[in-house]
């Protein structure tokens, strides 16, 4: 997908208060659960309070934004740092990830069986079509990209392997939960902050669940400049053995260079035949009669 921050929304400074101060409310929900170990559930907090808008922290900065006093922030820093997983500058004091971090996304992705077998497919259609190819999975009410492709038509490159966007406006997200019960879907969307983020943004609920349905009977998912002007996605689902969706497939491509229909009658057939055939390795092989002599 094309990316470009759309400007309607919270600052990337506010918007991080809010997703931390999330994550402290439900770890409050997560300290009745008996089996819960609340100091790992403390560290990762610590380490997910890092991003674009915070790339370094004080100490004070990070007790005041994970919820801690400022000695437990002293040793679950001090703990982070000896793991390697955190850097303290001598000079500043200021506290900032280190490329450690990376080695759970790695592991993550050299030991996922989809990745595995979606490459080969994923390749052939960023040679073939010469557009951006993505890999998508559903977490909760985003999307996150898990490989991609890109494109030299590509109009920026901020978007990379492990990103988010929101599941109801884009067309990978939209092509999973066409292949989810209506009543799960209808329970997730309940809890998804719907809003437009341009003015072809599919965003009230109604619509949504039928542009949901309807996607369902097409096999495909489009999103039009939903999230990002000048951005075409079309996207189908990879479904498990129990026939729902473990993942999506999608092609973006310009608007610049692509009417809607141009790009929809060129590349659904495509991203359908590349998921359909990824969703028919992971079903196990039905068993063989015996031949009769």
């Amino acid at each position: 997908m094309a990316p470009r921050r759309p400007s309607s929304r919270q600052s990337d400074t506010e918007s991080a208060t809010v997703d931390v101060g999330a994550s402290v409310k439900e770890g409050a929900a997560r300290a009745g659960d008996p089996l819960m170990v609340m100091s790992v559930e403390k560290a990762f907090r610590v380490l997910n309070a890092f991003d674009a808008a915070r790339p370094t922290m004080s100490l004070t900065q990070i007790a005041s934004i994970v919820g801690l006093d400022k000695s437990a922030a002293q040793r679950f820093t001090h703990t982070l740092e000896k793991l390697g997983y955190l850097h303290k500058d001598p000079e500043t004091k200021r506290f900032e990830l280190t490329v450690k971090t990376l080695d759970l996304g790695h592991h993550y992705l050299r030991g996922n069986g989809l990745l595995e077998r979606s490459m080969p497919y994923l390749m052939h259609l960023s040679k073939t079509t010469e557009e951006t190819i993505n890999l998508t999975m559903l977490d909760d009410t985003e999307i996150v990209f898990v490989s991609r492709f890109m494109s030299r038509h590509v109009l920026n490159t901020d978007v990379v392997i492990g990103m988010r966007m929101p599941a109801y406006c884009t067309a990978p997200g939209v092509a999973m939960l066409s292949r989810m019960p209506m009543e799960e879907v209808a329970a997730l969307i309940d809890r998804m902050d719907l809003h437009p983020y341009t003015p072809n943004t599919t965003w009230k609920r109604e619509d949504l669940l039928a542009k949901i349905e309807r996607s369902a009977g097409l096999g495909y998912a489009t999103a039009f400049e939903e999230y990002y002007h000048g951005d075409l996605s079309i996207a189908a689902a990879v479904v498990g053995p129990a026939g729902t969706s473990i993942g999506a497939i999608n092609i973006a491509v310009s608007r610049s260079r692509f009417t809607p229909q141009e790009a929809e009658e060129r590349f659904a057939p495509l991203i359908v035949a590349a998921a359909s055939s990824i969703s028919t390795i992971g079903r196990p092989t039905p068993p063989r009669k015996n031949a009769q002599r």
